[in-house]
């Protein structure tokens, strides 16, 4: 990754030192990743005071690493072209997010997968990137976010969790504190994360998605060929619906190469219903 180090994070950039904290995380496997993530604390933080001149310096540094990420990656499709950078970071988002979520449903409750909602929900924030969040990636970020924090303070009480979707009512997640030594992103490579709240990739069984059901409001069933319409002749498409057809079939091809058939499958059967009959 790029030799520029961050300066010390300005107390006004608070709310996106864990969206930098996971691009360090993730920068050897998930570059991409990475990126976006830095990508999303830089137009963040731009919003929040690109005056002030400590907050100037911080956002400097950032634009070169981003930069310097363009130069190291610039022949990868998912950095030059945003609707496959989209397609990518939603994909791993929610593998992530399965990943805990299948723990979660299984009664397995442990620090890694509480950092995968965490982590899952800070990604899908970085999603805004590219646009507006469609109502299912708000819906997985909202629990994602509340399970992270009760099953948290549940096992910090001594309880036990209740597995599955439940009430989402008064649940608060400190992460600072649970993270010691990690309060503030400082510069790249003096602030690691303890080995026991790592989510490691390798820890995410990749073949079992399909049979997870997901909390309500997050995915709709997909559509069956049988359902698909179709085309009478008549259906004028405008260039807008070939672009989400495009766009629906590079969330496939990324979602197949996280072995992931059902959001593939899903992804295609939504570009043929909107190519047969022009609407989603």
């Amino acid at each position: 990754m790029a030799a520029t180090a961050l300066p010390p994070l300005p107390p006004q950039f608070k709310s996106i030192q864990h969206h930098l904290r996971t691009a360090q995380e993730l920068d050897k496997r998930e570059p991409v990743v990475a990126y976006y993530c830095r990508l999303y604390a830089m137009q963040t933080g731009m919003k929040i005071d690109s005056k002030t001149p400590e907050c100037r310096k911080f956002l400097s540094k950032l634009m070169d690493q981003l930069e310097a990420m363009k130069k190291q990656f610039g022949d990868n499709e998912a950095i030059t072209q945003e609707i496959v950078g989209s397609a990518h970071v939603e994909n791993y988002a929610l593998k992530m997010f399965l990943y805990a979520d299948n723990e979660d449903r299984a009664g397995q409750f442990h620090k890694n997968m509480i950092k995968s909602f965490y982590t899952a929900s800070l990604l899908i924030d970085v999603l805004t990137v590219f646009g507006e969040l469609s109502e299912e990636n708000a819906q997985h970020r909202k629990y994602a976010r509340w399970k992270a924090a009760y099953i948290h303070n549940c096992l910090k009480n001594g309880e036990t969790p209740q597995p599955g979707p439940i009430g989402m009512e008064g649940e608060s997640f400190d992460v600072e504190r649970e993270e010691a030594g990690s309060s503030s992103v400082q510069s790249e490579g003096t602030t690691q994360p303890s080995s026991s709240s790592t989510y490691e990739a390798n820890n995410i069984p990749t073949s079992n998605f399909t049979g997870i059901h997901i909390p309500p409001g997050a995915h709709a069933p997909a559509n069956t060929p049988a359902e698909v319409p179709h085309n009478t002749g008549d259906v004028r498409l405008t260039p807008e619906d070939f672009a989400r057809a495009q766009k629906y079939c590079k969330y496939a091809g990324s979602a197949l190469q996280y072995e992931d058939v059902s959001t593939a499958v899903q992804n295609l059967q939504k570009a043929l219903k909107l190519l047969i009959t022009g609407r989603e």
